[in-house]
Formats: structure tokens, C-alpha cells, sequence
């Protein structure tokens, strides 16, 4: 059971500026009337003053779980916290069109009695983990994707594709993603790239706007090992992890990428229901589904309502 294990000792990871308020009181209440610890890191003392703050090596080393509270970007930003010690992180959506998140607000307090009763699944996610001319990225890994993007809006980025030490050919586009398949329905989707199933470990290399070179997306596997080159005709690229600018490659400079399975634990309460929202998403986001599909993803409670 994750708040009972080995470890009575749940952290919260909060959005840096959205109100997460009334999900930290509930989370505080139910932890004085359980005798379960609750811990935040050293930099959003100020925001949650009645929640122990710890350093970041103590929370990491000492968490049995963590709530997510925001949307996914907050939730990656869990994610990868625990990478070299993954515990259950359970996302609360204080965000907008979350994929990863799964609870809103109010359902926080049952969801807490369903992590002490052990009740939820375990959905492992992979990341990539990126190195920089050699050197390891500040960042940290990524869950979505790893991004080499033109740093100025001329120019193209030009690299050649290099996948366990064998030349597979070049890019000349606006920006060139590498995704997990959680990513998959991130900015690669948005590109025209693959929507890739969580339970596929695979890594999805997809151009953006490209000009000359593979023009199309590539799906590589999980042992596979992306060394990206910058060629001499590129202008500077700039390398983004999930979103976050984590460093830049000059002529000559190399990125290199590979796949760690299992580096996070996303609880999933009802993950059937999960699942089903998630396919309603991205059906706003243009998956095209038929209508009388769309209507079997609404719960059955929700159906019935519609039914003359």
C-alpha cells in the first residue's frame, strides 16, 4: 500500500503559481487523522507554510508516494523528481486538458482512502534520458519528448540521424522531436507524428516542417540508442526537455537519447475510465472518430441522460 509501506511519508508537488489551496487542506486533514507525514521541498515552502519542508535529496529519499497537484506539466515535473527512486505518483488536475492527471479535486478524499486500502493499479511510464555532447542533461530525463528546436525564426535545423552507431540518414527541418509514447500525444502528435500506445515501448523521431532529408516520422525500439549530429549548415539548436530549454548544440555538436523503461509509477484508480477519457481528448484534439463512437466513450450513467 503506498502511504503504509515501507514509507508513512507522502510529498506534494504543486504547480508554481495556480491555487492548489483546497487539495492541501484536504491532504493535511486526512494526514493528521491517519498519522501519515506530509513533506514539500525546500521551494514551495512559501506557498504551502503548513506542510514540513525538507531539501530536495531528503524528499526524494524519503517519499512513499506523491500527489501531483496541477495539471501535466506539474505531473512530469514529479515524474522526473523520482526517477532514481520511482515511488506511485497520483496526479489531481488543477490544470486544463490533462492526459496524465487523473482526479479532479473533490475526489481527492476518496482517492486517499483508496491508496491506504491499496486499491489502484501501477501504470509504469519510460523516459528518454539525454546527454549533450557527453554530458548529462540538468534537466533531468523526459517523459514526453527531447526537442532540438532552431534558436532563432530563420534558418533550419540540420542534423544526420545516427541510431546504434549506424548513419541513417539527415533532417533539415524547423525542429526535430523525440518521443516516448507518452509524448506521443504531445507535440509529436501536433507535428503529424504517431500516437504510440502506452504499453509500446518505443521511441518516435518525427520532423517538424521538414525541408529536405527523412521527411517522414520513425519508430525506433526501446534498446535502440539516437545520437542526433549537428551539421555544418545548421543554425544554433536549442535542446528542450518536456517543454523545459535544457541546453544548446553548436556545428559539430551531438545529442544523444535512449529509452528507460519503468523510470516513473502513475497510479491509475480506475484506469479503464482513464483510458476512455483520455481517447475523448484527443478526440477534441482531432482523432477521427465517429460520432456514434464518441458516444460509447460517455460513462453509462451520462448515456442514459441521453437516451430519448
Amino acid at each position: 500500500m503506498v502511504i503504509t509501506g515501507e514509507s508513512r511519508t507522502l510529498g506534494l508537488v504543486i504547480h508554481p503559481t495556480r491555487s492548489v489551496d483546497s487539495s492541501v487542506r484536504t491532504v493535511t486533514e486526512y494526514a493528521r487523522e491517519h498519522g501519515v507525514e506530509v513533506i514539500v521541498r525546500t521551494a514551495d515552502a512559501a506557498r504551502v507554510p503548513e506542510v514540513t519542508a525538507v531539501s530536495e535529496a531528503d524528499f526524494v529519499a524519503r517519499v512513499g508516494a506523491v500527489l501531483s497537484l496541477g495539471g501535466d506539466g506539474t505531473m512530469l515535473g514529479a515524474m522526473r523528481l523520482v526517477t532514481q527512486r520511482p515511488v506511485p505518483v497520483l496526479g489531481v488536475n488543477h490544470g486544463h486538458l490533462g492526459f496524465l492527471v487523473e482526479i479532479a479535486p473533490p475526489q481527492l478524499p476518496d482517492a486517499l482512502d483508496r491508496l491506504v486500502r491499496g486499491e489502484y493499479t501501477i501504470e509504469p511510464h519510460s523516459c528518454l534520458v539525454a546527454t549533450v555532447d557527453r554530458a548529462p542533461l540538468a534537466t533531468g530525463a523526459g517523459f514526453n519528448d527531447v526537442v532540438l528546436a532552431r534558436m532563432g525564426r530563420s534558418g533550419a535545423v540540420s542534423v544526420d540521424l545516427v541510431v546504434n552507431g549506424r548513419q541513417y540518414g539527415y533532417y533539415r527541418c524547423d525542429a526535430l522531436i523525440v518521443a516516448t509514447p507518452t509524448g506521443s500525444t504531445a507535440y509529436n502528435y501536433a507535428a503529424g507524428g504517431p500516437v504510440l500506445s502506452p504499453s509500446a515501448p518505443a521511441i518516435a523521431v518525427t520532423p517538424v516542417a521538414p525541408m529536405a532529408g527523412i521527411g517522414r516520422s520513425i519508430v525506433l525500439g526501446p534498446q535502440d540508442e539516437v545520437r542526433l549530429h549537428v551539421a555544418d549548415d545548421s543554425v544554433p539548436v536549442g535542446v528542450e526537455v518536456d517543454g523545459t530549454a535544457a541546453g544548446a548544440l553548436g556545428p559539430d555538436g551531438v545529442l544523444t537519447t535512449a529509452l528507460r523503461p519503468d523510470a516513473a509509477q502513475v497510479v491509475r484508480l480506475a484506469a479503464g475510465e482513464h483510458a476512455s477519457r483520455s481517447r475523448v481528448k484527443l478526440s477534441l484534439l482531432d482523432l477521427p472518430l465517429r460520432p456514434g463512437q464518441l458516444i460509447e466513450l460517455i460513462p453509462e450513467n451520462l448515456r442514459r441522460r441521453l437516451d430519448p
